[in-house]
């Protein structure tokens, strides 16, 4: 695995998802999920963890370089990653809110579709500034 590429593709995963997240959680659909005043480090941690996951599985993993297979497989990612966490905070509360689960998953298909995207993107424009 290069880590020149792992690196710069979890980088500009991260920041891809941290502003999918800010469109998606806090405008479009804030009011719907409580709409509270988060901890902004904690949420670019996060957000930065999830790009290098993207990152070292594209990396390591697969030879994904081009924006529909990423797009694809990060979609795919999303689905499980957003079952997870809904699963996992759900456990915790008496009457859980399926509607918002739903949304929730949907929202992290298509958060994972476009930091899939800009991971591969980026793999790809590296790989062939190495090449030449």
């Amino acid at each position: 695995m290069n880590v020149k590429n792992f690196i710069l593709a979890g980088i500009i995963g991260g920041i891809a998802d941290f502003l999918l997240g800010w469109l998606f959680y806090g405008i479009l659909f804030r009011d719907y999920f409580g709409g509270g005043d988060p901890n902004l480090s904690f949420i670019f941690a996060g957000c930065m963890s999830f790009g290098f996951l993207m990152s070292y599985i594209y990396n390591a993993l697969t030879t994904l370089n081009a924006l529909a297979g990423g797009a694809k497989v990060g979609a795919g990612i999303g689905v499980f990653t957003g079952l997870m966490e809904n699963f996992f905070r759900s456990s915790m509360e008496a009457n859980p809110n399926f509607q918002m689960m739903a949304m929730d998953v949907a929202i992290c298909i298509l958060m994972g579709a476009g930091v899939g995207a800009a991971v591969a993107l980026t793999i790809g424009a590296l790989s062939k500034k190495q090449a030449v």
